[in-house]
């Protein structure tokens, strides 16, 4: 490649607003990759506690004594773990109350459930939005970056008494460059939200279908 063509070269030679446009999708990207790998470990950790929960919680354990054990966990407070702490927290509580139907016990309990699952869904959820918007906002930043540019290699050209294409080329080149920053910087954070939005709704539909489950064991229970 020529070496005044070169990336670094059209990037130290830019103007700078286009200098400013490229700064910004470069922190832009920094922060969509801290934020991709952030929530790659936090929706990863959630699924494995998940089925680590799910296969104590169905082993046919006794209830109370598994209440105990995650009580004295503090890796336990994420998750299905902290949505049957909460729920049967409260069923204890709401049974002890002698003028308490199972109806109001079983309403009482599914209301603290849904608290701590709309809880824990807000931390899975957490900076997906950024993700959304470094997603959709960088190309049109980029965009301006190089329509900038454009417009100021024509200004230039505009000067010249002979135009020619080696003249203008460099000026053209570097505002492009905004340009393909932008989609750098666009392209994972749409990837990642995209796969990660689905992983936070798969996560919200395996907890749901516990509340349910939970909910009919403590029915079942409370009748017995």
């Amino acid at each position: 490649m020529n070496a005044e063509l070169s990336i670094l070269n059209l990037v130290l030679q830019a103007s700078p607003v286009v200098q400013l446009v490229l700064a910004l999708l470069i922190l832009a990207s920094l922060v969509s990759w801290t934020l991709i790998l952030d929530r790659a470990q936090v929706l990863g950790r959630a699924r494995r506690l998940a089925e680590r929960f799910e296969d104590r919680f169905w082993s046919g354990d006794d209830l109370a004594a598994l209440y105990k054990e995650l009580s004295q966990d503090k890796r336990a407070n994420q998750g299905l773990s902290a949505i049957f702490r909460a729920g049967f927290k409260d069923f204890v509580r709401l049974r002890k109350v002698e003028d308490n139907d199972l109806l109001t016990v079983l309403q009482g309990t599914e209301r603290a459930m849904r608290v701590a699952l709309s809880r824990e869904m807000d931390r899975l959820e957490a900076h997906l939005p950024m993700l959304a918007t470094i997603g959709s906002v960088s190309p049109y930043v980029g965009l301006f970056g190089t329509v900038w540019g454009i417009m100021q290699s024509f200004h230039t050209l505009g000067r010249m008494e002979q135009a020619t294409l080696a003249a203008v080329a460099p000026g053209i080149a570097e505002a492009l460059v905004a340009t393909a920053i932008g989609l750098f910087a666009a392209i994972p954070a749409v990837v990642a939200y995209n796969r990660y939005a689905s992983q936070v709704e798969r996560l919200n539909n395996r907890y749901e279908e516990f509340v349910e489950e939970f909910m009919n064991l403590l029915q079942r229970q409370g009748r017995c």
